[in-house]
């Protein structure tokens, strides 16, 4: 049986006006989902002036901006943002095998810009489907080598640890591995994988804990969450935002 003293708390609570259930509002992040999906409209009020001016795109001010970029670069050009990002860079670097398909490369140029890698590494052919990447290849440093040799001889001259990402037996946990602050992280074709000269000039390969029935990550899905594990041991979430 339920007290007395029970019913009458749950009456005065029932009682209650609806406005003490009322949560504080909450101020929004720039980078809220599905907010200003559509950018903004032309710059209200007087445009801007002084040194700062400079950053700004006229055309974006008098039209508006539906760029897809974060409210703090709403209106800047955009060899400001990239410059503003380049300020911020991590020293973390981004490898993928391009031989036979290009899908994903799109999705991984995407992941890393918002990330603020340092550079994506292209090996192989040049070209690759830009459509994933959401035009955020515009602000993004890319860099293309013919051969794995010939991005492994440069990752050594710039000090760069390489890290081969892949699920293959002898793997390193990825959950557990401590990654060169330095590093270079190596990523493979969807079905083949990484190259086996790839894997042999890598420090180590990754692997990423997989708990279900399919065989493998999607290449994209599987470089996110490599880069996110790197944010997360060597960045400062300070300058996140």
């Amino acid at each position: 049986m339920i007290s007395d003293s029970r019913n009458e708390m749950d009456q005065a609570h029932q009682a209650e006006p609806a406005a003490q259930h009322e949560e504080p509002a909450v101020a929004k992040g720039p980078t809220e989902w599905n907010e200003g999906r559509h950018g903004v409209g032309p710059w209200k009020g007087p445009w801007p002036q002084g040194p700062e001016a400079e950053k700004y795109d006229p055309e974006l001010l008098r039209e508006g901006d539906r760029r897809n970029v974060v409210d703090a670069y709403r209106y800047w050009r955009r060899e400001a943002i990239k410059g503003d990002i380049d300020k911020r860079r991590h020293s973390l670097h981004i490898a993928i095998e391009n031989f036979e398909n290009d899908a994903n490369i799109g999705t991984v140029v995407r992941t890393a810009n918002a990330f603020a890698v340092d550079t994506v590494h292209i090996v192989g052919r040049r070209r690759w489907n830009r459509r994933g990447a959401m035009v955020t290849d515009r602000y993004q440093h890319l860099r293309h080598h013919e051969s794995v040799n010939k991005l492994i001889a440069w990752a050594a001259e710039e000090n760069l640890t390489v890290v081969a990402i892949d699920n293959t037996p002898g793997c390193v946990p990825l959950e557990t591995a401590e990654l060169p602050e330095r590093s270079l992280l190596l990523f493979g074709q969807e079905g083949p994988g990484v190259s086996a000269a790839a894997q042999d000039a890598a420090l180590m390969t990754c692997s990423i804990a997989q708990f279900g029935s399919t065989r493998s990550i999607n290449a994209g899905v599987a470089a996110g969450i490599a880069m996110h594990t790197w944010i997360r041991q060597h960045a400062d979430l300070n300058n996140s935002w």
